[in-house]
């Protein structure tokens, strides 16, 4: 398989296994859509990491594969590649991408998928496709500009120029930066760390905050509103006030 779920301490890491450079061709985007779906359904899962190995995260689509395609095929496969990046951004759970080495076109738009970014002190990460006469078409021209803004989106969409990880730690690209050979273990802690926390209320928080990036300030509230007042149904609410009221903050223990 060219992507693989394992799960550990409430952990699902997402692994891509497409040596040399976890290049991601159709068969991957099918896998990568099929275990993001098993990630969202499973209980024992509470938190996900996507990873691409010690040494690349990945490093694009497969361009080989994409030159023996017309117009005609790419109007059927471009919805199809796009939803299988969208199945991972709509993982109703913390998701955290651990970077090594490249994280390229598609690789960099997966990583824009998740909700933080963990990069290799000598990652780098871009969106190359203008280079080959193409915008990027996983999602690219529209997370990256929501994540960084759009004139820096701009920047690197218009030329596809690769950046390096402090610059993308400046951009707002990665949200941190870890050695090389801690990076997974960094991902893993901080997602094993959130798999302990409210499972419902982690949901509610995930989509309050992406749905309203995508609409309306009054619209977002409402979402917001209707979430805040829906927890107060639950036994993690109850279980967490009662904590807080007879031990002080941050000591309640979830299911």
């Amino acid at each position: 398989m060219t992507v693989n779920l394992e799960v550990a301490e409430g952990v699902g890491t997402i692994r891509l296994d497409r040596p040399p450079m976890n290049a991601l061709d159709v068969a991957t985007q099918d896998r990568l859509k099929e275990l993001a779906e098993e990630a969202s359904r499973r209980d024992d899962v509470r938190a996900v990491v996507i990873y691409g190995g010690e040494k690349v995260f990945a490093a694009g689509a497969d361009i080989k594969e994409m030159q023996r395609m017309d117009h005609a095929a790419m109007v059927v496969r471009s919805r199809a590649l796009q939803e299988s990046f969208t199945a991972v951004a709509r993982i109703p759970k913390p998701v955290v991408a651990a970077i090594t080495g490249y994280a390229l076109g598609g690789g960099c738009e997966l990583a824009l998928c998740a909700d933080f970014r963990i990069a290799a002190d000598n990652a780098k990460l871009g969106q190359p496709e203008i280079l080959l006469g193409l915008i990027p078409g996983a999602g690219g021209t529209q997370r990256l500009a929501r994540l960084i803004g759009p004139s820096k989106a701009k920047d690197l969409i218009f030329t596809g120029r690769m950046v390096k990880a402090d610059e993308a730690l400046a951009l707002g690209l990665v949200d941190r930066l870890a050695p090389a050979a801690e990076v997974f273990g960094e991902a893993h802690a901080w997602a094993a760390k959130l798999a302990q926390g409210p499972a419902i209320a982690l949901r509610a928080a995930k989509e309050a905050i992406d749905t309203g990036l995508e609409t309306d300030l009054e619209t977002g509230l409402a979402v917001e509103r209707t979430w805040f007042a829906g927890l107060f149904a639950t036994e993690d609410r109850e279980r967490g006030m009662r904590s807080f009221v007879e031990e002080g903050p941050g000591k309640a223990k979830f299911q």
